[in-house]
């Protein structure tokens, strides 16, 4: 279903790896971390409360998994009662039949299923101190190389979801410190993006060293070097599809420390993302890398639940590879954003009728 794609940043490389990604085995990989930087008030809305916000990740793990949550009893959903991308996941993954697995790279809380376990701490708040030690990267890398060649050997494409609230703040600053015009996206209607320049550059000016492993150090967080090691083995291998928003734009520049390959590698998003006038994830893509960025339309702005309809009026966007996922989906089985809306309301519905 080219149709609900839209390709941006070199079309002819991102054109050739539509066809040939076509009717092919897709993996989807979620990376769950956790950041202190999310408690920071006004940050992130991926939680019902302050206090929950360390649970968003396991449970997405969750939620993908058995449709319900085991660490927390609820299914993530905003303050105001948007719920989780990963539904949006959970229904292209289901519908195209396409398997996922879950890593740990770093979560406060496990989630309660099998994973791949690194053992890496989570992160802490950059606003007051050092997200993680050198040491702690480095690990990060390694491991997520590990993981890499060890997936990247099973499948056409593997796709790469992340949870971590908080992580367009971290991703922020790891990409100001880099060096680029990056302007990150939200999960909020209304983006707090003075307030994330601002503890990204207090952060920065704390960093006394400005190679790429000091500054993710200083300023981000567990899940983009561990993901920006599962690229650079996983890309020698397959196509690697990055499924998110800003932050993986982060991971993107921080890889090219770790190496991978460029002609196997994409980025794909919701067209939200895309078309979000506070951000700017093409032109930050641009800056670093001539890889092409995918943008998925769905059709959530024509849902009949109010809190789908709420992504295509700027809140959530994005998030649990929702973006990736989909476009895996259309690959595949040749689904279109419309019957992908049609079974997302009705897993919603049967959720939060089951919650109640």
């Amino acid at each position: 279903m080219q149709k609900n794609i839209d390709i941006l940043v070199d079309t002819k490389k991102g054109q050739a790896l539509i066809d040939c990604l076509e009717k092919k085995q897709f993996l989807f990989s979620l990376v769950i971390s956790y950041t202190d930087t999310c408690t920071v008030p006004g940050i992130t809305m991926a939680g019902k409360s302050a206090e929950l916000l360390q649970y968003t990740p396991p449970a997405d793990a969750e939620f993908l998994n058995f449709g319900y949550c085991k660490c927390v009893n609820a299914v993530p959903v905003s303050p105001d009662g948007k719920p989780t991308p990963g539904l949006l996941t959970k229904t292209a993954l289901e519908s195209a039949s396409i398997p996922n697995v879950v890593i740990n790279a770093g979560s406060k809380i496990a989630p309660m299923l099998p994973y791949f376990e690194t053992g890496l701490p989570y992160g802490k708040n950059i606003a007051i101190e050092a997200a993680m030690s050198l040491d702690t990267v480095s690990r990060a890398v390694e491991y997520g190389r590990m993981i890499g060649r060890c997936l990247g050997s099973t499948t056409d494409c593997l796709l790469i979801g992340e949870s971590i609230p908080g992580g367009t703040t971290t991703a922020q600053a790891v990409l100001s410190g880099l060096g680029f015009e990056a302007k990150v996206s939200s999960s909020m209607e209304h983006n707090p993006l003075h307030l994330k320049n601002r503890i990204a550059l207090e952060a920065l000016g704390r960093t006394s060293r400005k190679d790429p492993f000091s500054i993710v150090a200083g300023v981000g967080d567990p899940l983009i070097p561990a993901i920006a090691g599962i690229l650079s083995t996983a890309s020698l291998q397959t196509k690697v599809i990055l499924a998110g928003g800003t932050q993986m734009a982060a991971v993107l520049a921080f890889a090219k420390s770790a190496g991978y390959n460029r002609d196997n590698t994409a980025i794909a998003t919701t067209s939200y993302v895309i078309d979000d006038k506070s951000a700017n994830l093409v032109d930050t893509v641009r800056q670093i890398d001539q890889i092409p960025v995918f943008g998925v339309r769905l059709a959530l702005g024509d849902s009949r639940i109010d809190g789908l309809r709420a992504y295509a009026n700027g809140s959530v966007k994005e998030g649990v590879g929702a973006g990736g996922a989909s476009l895996a989906a259309m690959l595949k089985v040749g689904i279109g954003s419309s019957h992908l809306l049609h079974l997302a309301e009705n897993q919603y519905e049967e959720i939060f009728a089951n919650a109640a």
